[in-house]
């Protein structure tokens, strides 16, 4: 008996995706220019950090499009929040700030993406699918002084893009220096007691080696650093 059931076409299920956004016009406008791609769908939207955390702990979607300027809690202090809560949820910064140290620390605090808010909404749609899929994205105005700390893709469309993806380059001594303690099984406050710096600062570094070794989480950069010897 032959099971007609397994030869029917999958249906993709599609992404997704909370809102954090103070401006309600822009939630509004957001969520109509997403929703008109099948792959994604927006499921939730907040107006402030502390509801952020909460209504994605509730609903877990799979990307998080976070404003940084939020009342309360701000996206920063929300996207460490909601990644230690949902680990399985990835976060998008979505903001008109564009300060090194402000990107620094969004990506330390655990966001896969920081998108500028003139972003096309066809590009911004692929950058979700993308995260969705396990990559990290960099706006191109900001990926430009971001490849000092970054590595370059083998791809040159990529790096247009802001995608980054080689896992052979280069980590500085410093990289090196928390890959040690990483392996060691040091969380980020005991790193940053150790180097004395910041905790952010401990954070970007450990999220900079994660992308240099193309991984995903301080397990597997810890694997790989002992396994290819690179400490």
């Amino acid at each position: 008996m032959i099971d007609v059931t397994s030869q029917r076409p999958t249906e993709t299920k599609p992404i997704t995706v909370v809102i954090v956004e103070d401006y309600k016009l822009t939630r509004v406008g957001l969520t109509a220019a997403l929703n008109e791609y099948e792959h994604i769908q927006v499921i939730g939207e907040a107006d402030d950090g502390i509801e952020g955390v909460k209504v994605v702990t509730e609903l877990k979607p799979d990307v998080v499009l976070m404003d940084l300027g939020l009342a309360g809690l701000n996206g920063i202090e929300a996207t460490q929040k909601i990644i230690e809560n949902s680990p399985n949820t990835s976060v998008i910064a979505l903001t008109s700030h564009d300060r090194e140290e402000e990107v620094m620390a969004t990506l330390g605090a655990g966001a896969k993406g920081y998108c500028l808010k003139d972003i096309d909404p066809a590009t911004l749609a692929g950058v979700i699918k993308n995260v969705a899929k396990g990559a990290c994205w960099l706006d191109p105005g900001i990926a430009k002084w971001a490849l000092n700390q970054f590595p370059r893709p083998k791809d040159p469309s990529l790096m247009a893009q802001g995608v980054f993806t080689d896992s052979r380059a280069q980590l500085t001594e410093r990289e090196l220096e928390v890959l040690r303690l990483l392996v060691a099984g040091k969380s980020n406050t005991e790193i940053a007691n150790e180097l004395i710096v910041s905790v952010h600062t401990a954070k970007a570094h450990v999220c900079s080696i994660l992308q240099k070794l193309c991984v995903d989480d301080r397990v597997q950069a810890a694997v790989k650093a002992i396994k290819e010897n690179i400490i």
